[in-house]
């Protein structure tokens, strides 16, 4: 059985990105920094969403369905820099060769991750094998959009059209999950200036579980899971969320009625 990797990150500005684009003078304040990238953008696209290779990482979360296990953790430690976690979720894909599955991962999260990577020196050979060296690759791999080695939801469910999108929040609420829990990703930049960085992945564990519950709505759908199996596989994250001491967990279960 191939390994199920649903993920999720979340980015604040890349200060000295930013710094370094714009010359600005080290005497200015980081949120100085950030009100200026915000004002320019705003002004450019009518919104203050940094473009993508100015989006720096600060948490990667995972939930892994290998073997009999399921677990959801984020990776690295909170003290660990941008390109050890970058590393570790790459390390994970040459470990695991796993399904990844995310929602909006095209649009967001692998573009993010790939500029970041680049900036940040790491390396990732099995993730962009293209079948030069594996032709297991040639017409399945990580890149391609419609392969299923790497399996972007939101981007499938719409048929490929950026105007049937919908948001995960609203979709897993409908499915009956518990959606976001307190937080979005406007919010980031704020709480990770404040200190809130715990709080920060906490929120994007809580996305990847209900990503991995999504993917588990949609196998379900397309006959890859019976209604048994499913249900199953449902009990399976129930049961190991609710071994989990974080307050958060607490809160998402507690959102997810029985």
């Amino acid at each position: 059985m191939t390994p199920t990797l649903a993920f999720d990150i979340e980015t604040i500005p890349d200060l000295a990105g930013l710094r370094t684009l714009h010359g600005l003078s080290a005497s200015l304040s980081d949120q100085d920094v950030v009100d200026m990238a915000f004002q320019k953008r705003r002004q450019s696209h009518g919104s203050d969403f940094m473009p993508l290779h100015l989006q720096r990482v600060v948490a990667i979360s995972c939930a892994l369905r290998e073997g009999e296990h399921f677990k959801v953790w984020s990776l690295g430690r909170p003290e660990d820099d941008e390109a050890t976690l970058i590393q570790r979720f790459f390390d994970g894909i040459e470990r695991y060769l796993p399904q990844l599955v995310s929602w909006n991962g095209g649009g967001f999260d692998l573009p993010v991750l790939h500029y970041r990577a680049l900036v940040n020196g790491v390396t990732a050979p099995r993730y962009w094998e293209l079948g030069e060296d594996d032709r297991d690759f040639k017409w399945n791999n990580y890149i391609s959009r419609y392969h299923m080695r790497h399996l972007d939801l939101m981007d499938l469910l719409a048929m490929y059209q950026p105007r049937a999108a919908v948001p995960l929040d609203e979709l897993a609420r409908l499915c009956g999950f518990p959606g976001k829990l307190g937080m979005d990703g406007s919010q980031v930049w704020a709480t990770w200036r404040d200190g809130g960085l715990a709080s920060i992945r906490a929120y994007c564990e809580t996305d990847a579980a209900n990503t991995f519950l999504m993917f588990l709505r949609f196998q379900r759908l397309r006959g890859a899971l019976t209604p048994a199996a499913y249900d199953a596989e449902i009990a399976r994250v129930r049961a190991t969320l609710g071994r989990e001491s974080g307050a958060h967990w607490q809160e998402f279960l507690a959102a997810w009625p029985a």
